[in-house]
């Protein structure tokens, strides 16, 4: 529907026969009053939605009779709060606004400081047109263009060896690679720019020939392999996958403003330009207007030698200056810890997975494709039968008018806002149950993202070079402190369903000497919540061995042990994992058989035979209003500015964050300490084993036969001691020649 201000009218109807009605009848009400003289589906919708076009019109309706007051005085501008409003714009990133309010209320100011203004280079939210009365100051930005700055040439041998004398001179150094992709395993370098003074910096062009490219760097190896020498970037793993394609390991220290900065502010975006933009007032010259993008974008290597090393050395320098900021904020947010016991060494290790990669049996997935497509087929066939005549599945507009106009599933329908069925997952879900056509076509559904997603898109995956799919693992995605994985995500590979896990089977050892190895933590969330909320009972189930889910039933339901039914375990499965993530009776009720009212008695006996969980969760909440973050084991925060938030639902979203964020971002630093130390300890043994694979609390490896019986113990113990809690940690290990075998 529209609505037109001019007419004050809500019209269920498009614009042109909107403005046609109401040319004829002249009012909303009038036309209401002579439906009789409308034909057909306009008819109907008109009559259907009469009151809420009556809702509508009052609604938008201003009103003449409230008793104002006005006092001209309360309309006078006044001095603002300017260092209240600037530290507000600032945590809500709202940088141009902060711009806009210091050209109204401080024009002078802008003009002599605005290198000072913070962020002030974004267009987010930016005053188009004439809006403020006042005249505006305009205000130059920090940039190449207007910042002095010295940044030199190093295309020679004699300037190259003096480059490197001086390199190996510093403690610190900040460098930069600019390649030709955007796939470390694929790029090829076209310089690197160096920087260890602010405003300085240098810039090594590269020659296409990867031998005189190799012979170049190898110059340079004195300084990437030199162990006292820190090595400062941005997303510096790309750095060294790139390195490596050169045969250069890079040795010593590593300071990354990306994870840096994640820990500083794990919910604000980590890119370079916005960091610059932010924290040191100063846009860089952006890539675009060098290579251009889209289809017109260009090699780096086509563009013009004086303009590539502008733009190199500036993002050397830009990070540079950033790594200081960064250095001095750690602290304050007590992440000093995790960032240099964790996060820095685990990108190493990240680095070495990223390349190894993982073999696919691309023939297998070929296989299973056509399997279900057969299974597809026959759905489809199914449907069509159900509903009495074959339709388009994947049309919303179709779907939506078998299953409520031909088959009137619901008397009540939803609508989307163009006026068609909503036909999503979430609204036919509860209709699975009672028809038949809405389970098939929800299996439908499924066998059709698997088969897109997963089975047919993984073998494009495979590197032509390595034959092996290699994932990228990010560390400053999710605000928890997980991994995520991407191009491609492995770590959403469906494992309820069996034809999802069918897909595991296509992950293979590289030969006949090798076996995969699995390695995956029980339970560990539910033994870290457990911990944490010292409560006893709990307690005693996992130090005893039980079957934590099979314990709970028993103490919730009131039986034995041995008496506890498949479906009471599986709702006390249900409820031990869902209390992570707040679940409600609602909640509880959508995810199993129960009434709601049985699923509110079911979590109310829940917490009765774990009091101490429920004041845990209180705790958690209580310590994030008052401090306005939690903690995980190991210190790292998640701040929750949300946490005393009015509206009731963001608020809420806040408070279940202040309980599964120490949990959830717990588990992660767990499997990272056993990542770094089973990293270690393989290299120091100087074993074939690899790790491949993390996703979530598990750990995949590629272990030849004749090391298993090494690395098996050598993997469960690490896993196990990695981190200690009043509920020991299990690690269980499986084996096989694929990951399903192994898992």
């Amino acid at each position: 529907f529209f609505f037109y201000r001019e007419w004050h009218i809500i019209a269920f109807v498009g614009e042109k026969t909107a403005k046609k009605l109401l040319a004829d009848f002249g009012s909303l009400e009038n036309l209401l009053a002579n439906t009789d003289q409308l034909k057909g589906k306009l008819r109907e919708n008109i009559e259907n939605n009469k009151e809420k076009g009556i809702l509508s019109k009052q609604l938008a309706t201003i009103m003449l009779d409230v008793p104002v007051v006005f006092d001209e005085k309360d309309c006078e501008v006044s001095t603002p709060d300017f260092e209240a409003v600037g530290k507000l714009f600032e945590e809500l990133e709202f940088r141009q606004l902060l711009v806009n309010f210091q050209k109204v209320y401080q024009p002078e100011a802008v003009v002599q400081s605005n290198q000072k203004a913070p962020s002030a280079q974004l267009d987010m939210f930016a005053v188009q047109g004439d809006l403020f009365a006042q005249p505006q100051v305009a205000v130059e930005k920090k940039t190449a263009a207007n910042t002095p700055h010295y940044y030199q040439l190093a295309d020679t041998p004699m300037a190259q060896q003096l480059l490197l004398q001086s390199l190996l001179q510093q403690t610190e150094v900040c460098f930069d690679t600019e390649t030709t992709a955007i796939d470390a395993l694929e790029a090829e370098l076209v310089g690197i720019s160096f920087c260890w003074t602010a405003h300085k910096g240098y810039y090594v062009p590269f020659p296409v020939d990867k031998e005189e490219a190799t012979a170049l760097l190898n110059t340079l190896r004195p300084f990437f392999e030199n162990e006292k020498i820190t090595k400062v970037g941005q997303n510096l793993k790309y750095d060294l996958k790139v390195l490596q394609n050169y045969g250069i390991k890079v040795q010593g220290a590593l300071f990354d403003t990306m994870i840096a900065h994640y820990l500083i502010n794990p919910d604000m975006r980590h890119n370079m330009d916005l960091l610059s933009e932010t924290y040191l007032g100063y846009t860089p010259i952006a890539i675009e207007s060098l290579i251009g993008k889209g289809k017109a974008q260009r090699s780096m290597r086509t563009v013009a030698l004086e303009e590539v090393k502008e733009y190199a050395v500036e993002d050397a320098d830009v990070t540079w200056q950033l790594k200081d900021v960064f250095k001095a904020e750690l602290p304050k947010v007590n992440a000093q810890k995790v960032y240099a016991d964790l996060e820095m060494p685990l990108l190493k290790v990240l680095a070495v997975m990223e390349r190894e990669g993982v073999t696919l049996d691309v023939a297998y997935l070929k296989e299973y494709s056509k399997t279900l497509d057969a299974e597809i087929a026959q759905l489809e066939a199914t449907i069509a039968e159900q509903a009495g005549t074959p339709f388009n599945l994947a049309s919303p507009k179709q779907l939506g008018d078998i299953l409520f106009e031909k088959l009137k599933i619901d008397s009540k329908p939803k609508k989307t806002k163009t006026g068609q069925y909503a036909t999503s997952e979430e609204v036919l879900a509860p209709f699975a149950a009672k028809h038949k056509i809405v389970a098939d076509i929800l299996e439908w559904r499924q066998v059709q993202k698997l088969k897109s997603t997963y089975v047919d898109a993984l073998p494009l995956e495979v590197n032509p070079r390595t034959g092996r799919v290699h994932t990228t693992y990010m560390q400053t995605v999710a605000a928890t402190g997980r991994l995520s994985s991407n191009n491609p995500n492995l770590q959403n590979i469906p494992i309820r369903t069996e034809r999802g896990q069918r897909v595991r089977k296509a992950f293979i050892a590289r030969n006949d000497d090798y076996i995969l190895l699995s390695a995956d933590y029980s339970q560990i969330e539910l033994r870290i919540i457990a911990a944490l909320s010292e409560e006893h009972n709990m307690i005693e189930s996992f130090l005893h061995g039980e079957d934590i889910h099979r314990a709970t039933a028993a103490k919730v339901f009131n039986v034995p042990l041995e008496a506890v039914t498949r479906e009471q375990r599986s709702h006390a499965k249900t409820v031990n994992f869902g209390i992570i993530y707040g679940v409600s009776a609602f909640g509880l009720s959508a995810q199993t058989d129960l009434s709601r009212s049985q699923s509110k008695e079911l979590i109310d006996t829940y917490y009765a035979t774990y009091p101490n969980l429920r004041n845990y969760i209180q705790k958690q909440i209580h310590f994030a209003q008052e401090h306005g973050y939690v903690e995980t084991v190991l210190g790292r925060r998640r701040y929750l500015p949300d946490i005393h938030s009015r509206n009731q639902v963001v608020r809420g979203a806040a408070e279940r964050n202040a309980v599964n964020a120490p949990i959830q971002g717990s588990a992660a630093d767990i499997i990272k300490i056993a990542m770094i130390r089973i990293y270690d300890l393989l290299q120091a043994q100087q074993l074939q084993t690899r790790m491949l694979l993390q996703v979530h609390d598990e750990l995949v490896f590629d272990v030849p036969k004749t090391e298993l019986e090494i690395v098996k113990p050598l993997i469960k113990e690490v896993m196990e001691s990695a981190f200690t809690l009043a509920v020991p940690l299990v690690a269980d290990l499986g084996v096989g020649n694929n990951w399903l075998d192994a898992h």
